[in-house]
């Protein structure tokens, strides 16, 4: 099977990824998966304020999904909206698990993934950058998280799905996979498939999030090297 793109049905689109593109940030990261581009900043730890809404046993991991105005070709509106809050709840709770929070009674690290570029997995390639940006920081964890969104398309299970895909799979299951620890840390699906399949798609996306996962720390072997 050849895709529109002329991909095979588990080959990724091509990937770029950065790690330190932001002075400003503690840490920061870019990926670029085919025309899907995603920028995390990740700033702190720092002591959380107001005082109120400390954690006194861990810190506080907070995450901002937004979407550009100019990243699609109708012009998104600024600002929150429900999609990017529930993407944001999505992008920390894939992180969580990997994020020494005990070491940092009462702080919070803040996680700001913003998308310039958008054609499909706007949330995988931005878990992608925002594991890239917290490791760039600093931040204590156990790994890397790596992320891809799988598919079906005319019977056959494809991966890392484009724009047009989404509109022509039988489902959108996005997949975080933490590759040190062999678990996942999100799994979600629009739309319905039999079991088998679903297994298969599982399957095929936990290979494809360890090819991404070699990249990410290539990319942070690269900035450490500067």
């Amino acid at each position: 099977m050849k895709r529109s793109d002329g991909r095979k049905p588990e080959e990724l689109r091509p990937l770029e990824i950065k790690a330190g593109v932001l002075s400003n940030a503690t840490g920061s990261a870019m990926v670029r998966m085919g025309k899907t581009i995603a920028v995390a900043g990740v700033f702190g730890p720092r002591e959380m304020f107001p005082r109120r809404l400390q954690e006194f046993s861990r810190a506080s991991l907070q995450c901002r999904y937004e979407m550009a105005p100019f990243s699609t070709d109708e012009r998104a509106r600024p600002g929150p909206s429900r999609r990017s809050r529930e993407i944001s709840m999505v992008i920390r709770n894939a992180l969580e698990p990997v994020i020494f929070l005990h070491e940092f009674p009462k702080a919070v690290i803040d996680v700001y993934v913003d998308i310039i570029q958008a054609d499909a997995g706007t949330r995988t390639a931005g878990i992608n950058a925002a594991s890239v940006a917290l490791a760039d920081a600093g931040v204590p964890m156990k790994g890397l998280v790596s992320a891809v969104a799988v598919g079906m398309i005319d019977g056959k299970h494809v991966v890392d799905l484009a724009g047009n895909e989404e509109e022509e799979s039988e489902c959108d299951l996005p997949v975080a996979y933490l590759p040190g620890e062999g678990r996942i840390s999100l799994l979600q699906m629009d739309g319905n498939m039999p079991k088998e399949d679903v297994k298969q798609l599982i399957k095929i996306a936990i290979k494809a999030c360890e090819q991404i996962n070699e990249k990410q720390k290539e990319a942070l072997k690269i900035r450490w090297m500067r």
